[in-house]
């Protein structure tokens, strides 16, 4: 509380550079460890369009306070989804760039090569503006990606015309209210001159395990770093063993905490053939199966969340909010760029978003397609 960064990140300085400026924090889930923002240590944030209900998370903050009014625009970070299921529960519209597009300089590190960060915005062309402002290389992040990058936001193509896959697997698990939203934006992408192609893609349950597996994994080894001695609260310790342990006892909350041991578990003699080497492999088909689906397709058209916002309270179960990422997490698995906007909103007001995914580092296409699907299903806010 009250901590001041010695040090500013690239994104922020590439904002300013372009004459925006940060004026805020918001809250989020601890580490980005958290799909509800209920792990913060600020407690959770309230859902404009629900105020008992959850926002999403990680980046649920962000979202929050777009879908608020309070901010025009918010950075989030996403590593299995925390841009776009925010968004899609606050009804705004969230990105999450390629895998290197963005440098991630100065943001703390959940999982390392599964982490970005994106925009969060009112509006397709919003987000495409502010990510047009924090996009490219920089010498201070290794992952990051080293060539030209083409301006966004001032070449949108409404009109464009694409073919667009959808997963006919996928929807069969979303709720009915979301299996309805996604039956309509096939229809008006179908009626905007836009060639649907229906396609299958592994169950989604592989795509959780492989995550929890490789995102702990990297987690258990990027908050080793906390201990109270070189990083993180230090707590008052007679001995240097009581000082690690009571630091990082106290220092990390339960959800944080319960990653940590997963992570250094698969790691561990024994485990981590049967765990993590299998994970990386099955990581690989998660890729190629995306490559299969883009030689016939220019977009996939997906859920985001297999429901609206829960309650806040209501996700006690672990496991059950680990399932809220079903959706967003092979994507980050395979280095995709990806955008949720908002499509409809079920009986109670809440809204539904689903996101479409491009290839890697083709975010024209991601955003034209975005542009023109926003046209199409006309969302009142």
């Amino acid at each position: 509380q009250g901590y001041i960064a010695p040090y500013e990140a690239t994104a922020i300085t590439n904002l300013k550079s372009k004459g925006m400026m940060a004026f805020g924090r918001a809250n989020m889930d601890e580490f980005a460890m958290g799909s509800t923002t209920e792990s913060s240590f600020y407690g959770a944030t309230k859902n404009p369009h629900g105020i008992e209900r959850v926002p999403g998370g990680s980046s649920g903050g962000s979202a929050a306070a777009v879908a608020g009014g309070i901010a025009i625009a918010a950075l989030g970070s996403d590593t299995g989804g925390s841009i776009r299921q925010p968004a899609a529960y606050c009804g705004v519209v969230g990105m999450k760039p390629t895998y290197g597009r963005v440098s991630r300089f100065g943001l703390a590190s959940y999982a390392s090569s599964l982490d970005q960060i994106g925009p969060i915005a009112q509006n397709v062309e919003d987000a495409a503006i502010l990510y047009d402002a924090i996009k490219g290389h920089d010498e201070k992040d290794s992952t990051s990606a080293d060539f030209e990058i083409e301006d966004i936001a001032n070449n949108l193509n409404t009109d464009v015309k694409l073919t667009i896959a959808v997963i006919d697997n996928y929807i069969s698990e979303a709720d009915a209210d979301t299996q309805k939203a996604y039956a309509q934006t096939v229809k008006a992408l179908e009626e905007s001159g836009h060639t649907i192609v229906h396609k299958n893609m592994q169950n989604t349950k592989y795509d959780i395990a492989t995550y929890y597996i490789l995102a702990t994994a990297e987690a258990a080894t990027n908050l080793a770093r906390f201990d109270g001695v070189r990083y993180g609260t230090r707590a008052e310790s007679k001995t240097t063993e009581e000082l690690f342990y009571n630091s990082r006892s106290e220092g990390f909350g339960e959800e944080v905490k319960r990653r940590i041991l997963l992570g250094n578990f698969v790691l561990s003699s024994g485990y981590y053939d049967a765990y993590y080497v299998k994970a990386q492999k099955v990581r690989h088909l998660i890729r190629d199966e995306f490559n299969a689906i883009f030689e016939e397709a220019d977009l996939i058209l997906s859920p985001v969340a297999p429901s609206v916002a829960p309650k806040i309270g209501a996700s006690g179960d672990p496991l059950e909010m680990y399932k809220s990422d079903m959706y967003t997490i092979a994507i980050n698995l395979a280095g995709l760029p990806a955008i949720s906007l908002p499509v409809a909103k079920d009986d109670e007001g809440m809204p539904i978003g689903l996101q479409l995914i491009a290839k890697a580092f083709n975010e024209k296409m991601l955003f034209d397609g975005a542009s023109s699907m926003e046209k199409a299903v006309n969302y009142i806010k």
